[in-house]
């Protein structure tokens, strides 16, 4: 992902769940960034561009020890 929809991306979860959110660039990926709660790794955020429509789709695993 470009750096200005990373910046955007992050206003957004930064308003919408928690200020303390950070999202990253993968390193040799480029439609997919890391999203993280202070130093905690939530999940991964895809951009998805198809038929001439954008969207982003957030996923995040949760393993049962965690519960």
């Amino acid at each position: 992902m470009k750096p200005e929809e990373i910046r955007k991306l992050e206003a957004y979860f930064k308003r919408a769940i928690n200020p303390s959110i950070v999202i990253k660039a993968r390193p040799r990926k480029d439609e997919s960034a890391e999203v993280y709660l202070g130093d905690e790794f939530l999940g991964v955020i895809f951009r998805d561009e198809e038929d001439g429509e954008l969207s982003y789709n957030f996923s995040m695993a949760i393993l049962d020890i965690d519960l």
